[in-house]
């Protein structure tokens, strides 16, 4: 067995999300095979969290781009036939994922089946497991099943390194010690919640956990966001500094809850163990929500529909979420936790 695999190639190439759940692969695959030798070919600032991974031994970096230059692609086949790969296990279900694997040279190409293999997956993996009504987590994990690799042991172990610790440390002393993180931003404008419910949320949680929060960002309209909450939280909130996705997961593992809509830094804080209450509209929470019993996933509603018509689905399914769901919800957590 270990000879079989002892060279393989995990392709999930973005997004933030997307990959730290796929993170338990690797940790599965160093489980069963501890001598192989595992790679991962990923685009884009996401590598940062992967790199250091102890179940990893070498991050093929990709820029977002790479498919545009016929001499890069040809460039890249030969980087990855010189590795030598056995067995490809394609994580993504779209074609530019697969058409890497294939290009690796990976004799066995390992991806999904119904439904989550699109495009000209299933033709280009040599071979596919159905995944149906399945967690993201789980699906992902169902693809080592042709290796023999039943229901693994879920872990993440992102790593941590010393400089994201020192930053995230300088940050909660100029601040407070135990905090609390909202997080406004999303992917798709149907993902966002009201930045006026995020405030009354902080503002809750200060008055009566006396617990301040932390509202972090990244870009131009989720600082505008953060600023209202802060705003707006009676002085229960304020506007973390400028974080790389390394420094936000060292935050989230020293906060005492993380509150934020389906996109990438809810799934890095319960990544890292953060308790998490993530606000779900477009996608059911039972497929996407952040991974683990000790997290709560509120939705009332969600698009029944194809992934382009989600991006702009009515706001009315994440404004069905009221203040006093979020409010119990994050109360549900504390009180377990304390």
């Amino acid at each position: 067995m270990e000879h079989e695999a002892s060279r393989i190639l995990i392709v999930r190439l973005s997004a933030v999300g997307d990959v730290i759940q796929a993170a338990p692969i690797a940790c599965a695959l160093r489980e069963q095979y501890p001598k192989a030798f595992i790679a991962w070919a990923v685009a884009g600032r996401t590598a940062s969290l992967l790199e250091g991974h102890k179940a990893i031994d070498r991050i093929i970096q990709l820029p977002r781009d790479w498919l545009k230059s016929p001499r890069g692609v040809w460039r890249l086949r030969r980087q990855l036939h010189e590795l030598r790969f056995e067995i490809a296990i394609e994580a993504q279900g779209l074609m530019k994922a697969a058409l890497l694997a294939w290009l690796s040279g990976a004799k066995r190409r390992i991806g999904f089946g119904k439904p989550w293999g699109r495009e000209l997956t299933p033709w280009l993996n040599t071979e596919t497991v159905d995944t149906p009504n399945m967690h993201a987590v789980e699906r992902n994990l169902a693809l080592l099943r042709p290796l023999g690799i039943e229901s693994p042991n879920v872990a993440f172990d992102l790593p941590e390194r010393e400089e994201d610790r020192q930053a995230a440390e300088r940050i909660i002393q100029s601040s407070f010690p135990q905090f609390a993180i909202i997080n406004p931003g999303a992917g798709w404008p149907s993902k966002l919640w009201p930045t006026v419910r995020f405030a009354a949320v902080a503002k809750y949680l200060g008055e009566s956990w006396s617990l301040p929060t932390l509202v972090v960002w990244a870009g131009e309209d989720e600082n505008r966001m953060a600023e209202e909450i802060a705003a707006g939280s009676g002085g229960n909130g304020r506007v973390a500094p400028n974080t790389s996705l390394a420094e936000l997961a060292s935050l989230s593992r020293r906060a005492k809850l993380f509150i934020g809509s389906d996109t990438g830094p809810l799934h890095l804080a319960a990544a890292v163990g953060t308790p998490c209450v993530g606000l779900y509209g477009p996608w059911p929470a039972k497929i996407h929500g952040p991974y683990g019993k000790q997290h709560i996933a509120l939705q009332k509603a969600f698009f029944d529909g194809p992934t382009h018509k989600k991006r702009t689905a009515p706001k009315a399914l994440m404004e069905a979420i009221e203040i006093g769901d979020v409010c119990d919800a994050c109360e549900a957590i504390l009180k377990r936790e304390r």
